[in-house]
């Protein structure tokens, strides 16, 4: 397979993506070529998405690779993002994506930069999230960085939304060296698939204030289903009510947990250029700037 894969160059509140069209030609990126294309010398993303053909007669498939080469089944700025592309292609209000984690559904808020996501049902049962144990109560389960008797982080609420997350509430999420204990905790033996570690303070019943180490990925600045998990955890905790604004080190998202049980997120996407990947040597370039 030779020639130039087209690609956009996406974020959401600095999430970034390299996103590809697979639906006529597979893009075929190996392991070794997304991290290549992911780092400093590449691209630079976050993850690499790839738009392929859907399976179950939805409008598309979404793969997500994080930077490391490794997939992953949810990435919630991403679905806003592909959503984003692929209403401006049908000129419709709503679309449908097939993703590992389920079908998401993508809506058009009715300004240009904003988009809604609903991402389903969170999962709180210990083998759904998963974990490597049982515990009844996912709320606040038993690990902790430190001494015993004087923990730095411990009893994190646990969820899936798509993917594992764990969240510790802590009174100011910078005063943690997120960096230092983020993969520590992302490998712990308590997570079998690993998963995205946060840090959330509530700040009163309608806001939560979230850094997150991605799973694959490191530090970021900004984790749409963090912002989920973080969310539905404090709701399932009382600690906020039903719909609650997120801030993330790149910008807020609007996360609502309905009567239906979904989650819907909503949250500002940019478009920043397009451009084409040699598929031999992964050298890239840029062919226009961006929508938005």
């Amino acid at each position: 397979m030779s020639g130039a894969i087209p690609f956009r160059k996406m974020n959401g509140l600095g999430n970034e993506f390299a996103i590809l069209d697979g639906r006529e030609t597979a893009a075929g990126l190996s392991p070794d070529a997304i991290r290549a294309l992911g780092g400093q010398d590449g691209i630079g993303f976050d993850q690499l998405i790839t738009i392929e053909p859907s399976r179950n007669g939805s409008d598309a498939r979404m793969r997500i690779h994080n930077r490391d080469g490794g997939e992953v089944e949810a990435c919630g700025n991403a679905t806003r993002c592909v959503g984003w592309l692929l209403m401006g292609e049908s000129g419709g209000k709503a679309v449908t994506i097939e993703t590992s984690a389920g079908l998401l559904k993508a809506f058009d808020t009715g300004r240009p930069d904003l988009v809604a996501v609903d991402m389903g049902r969170p999962r709180f049962g210990w083998q759904d999230i998963p974990l490597a144990e049982p515990f009844a109560d996912t709320r606040a389960i038993e690990l902790q960085i430190g001494p015993i008797d004087a923990p730095i982080l411990h009893s994190p609420s646990v969820v899936n939304v798509g993917n594992p997350h764990a969240i510790f509430w802590v009174d100011d999420v910078n005063a943690y060296d997120l960096e230092r204990f983020g993969p520590m905790l992302e490998h712990h033996p308590i997570f079998p698939e690993r998963a995205n570690i946060s840090l959330a303070r509530v700040e009163g019943r309608t806001a939560l204030t979230v850094r997150t180490w991605e799973r694959g990925v490191g530090l970021t600045r900004a984790c749409g289903t963090a912002a989920c998990a973080s969310a539905v955890a404090a709701m399932r905790k009382g600690m906020t009510d039903r719909e609650v604004t997120v801030t993330l080190p790149g910008g807020p998202l609007t996360i609502a947990w309905q009567d239906d049980d979904h989650i819907m997120m909503t949250g500002a996407i940019e478009d920043e250029f397009a451009g084409t990947i040699d598929r031999e040597t992964l050298a890239w370039t840029r062919t226009d700037r961006g929508a938005a």
